[in-house]
């Protein structure tokens, strides 16, 4: 018989898990947000919640991946808070841009949220983590917890779902 009592294996082995998956969730909300202290305010809430989770009578299996997939919960639910600051449209770009101008980049990931932002979470998932953290199809597939022809199937329709709504370079919708 165990010295600790049933709700409290799953917390600790949650805390014991922490060292090992607090860069991850960090690194994971870090490459989404683009600054520090969202980042540190999700990753807050991930493990707030993982705790809660661990305290429950049947605890999920507390692993780096599960946590990923709290954290994708977080990262949707803030991109659903801050819709509200998507929502103006860009204006054309300027035409020149100096050598050193970062403005194109910048205008670009602004753009890029927008679509995000309106896009399903699933949708939004699976295209930061192929395209922002460089995840194959089968890490991703994992991480999100579908087989591999599954994801690539949603990695299609999300593709598809993110150029519908990309502006064209001259402005509008295709």
């Amino acid at each position: 018989m165990s010295a600790e009592p049933d709700g409290e294996h799953a917390p600790r082995a949650l805390l014991a898990l922490y060292d090992e998956a607090l860069p991850a969730v960090y690194g994971y909300f870090v490459r989404r947000c683009g600054d520090r202290g969202t980042a540190e305010d999700l990753t807050s809430e991930t493990f707030l919640a993982a705790m809660d989770a661990a305290r429950k009578p049947s605890p999920p299996a507390l692993t780096v991946p599960w946590l990923i997939g709290v954290a994708r919960h977080k990262l949707a639910d803030h991109y659903r808070r801050r819709h509200d600051r998507f929502t103006v449209p860009v204006a054309d770009p300027p035409d020149t841009a100096e050598p050193d101008d970062t403005w194109d980049a910048q205008l670009d990931r602004i753009v890029a949220e927008q679509v995000l932002a309106r896009l399903p979470a699933q949708h939004r998932a699976v295209l930061t983590l192929r395209y922002m953290d460089d995840c194959t199809v089968g890490e991703c597939a994992e991480l999100i917890g579908r087989t591999v022809h599954a994801t690539e199937a949603l990695l299609v329709r999300a593709r598809r779902a993110f150029r519908a709504q990309y502006p064209r370079p001259e402005g509008g919708l295709p």
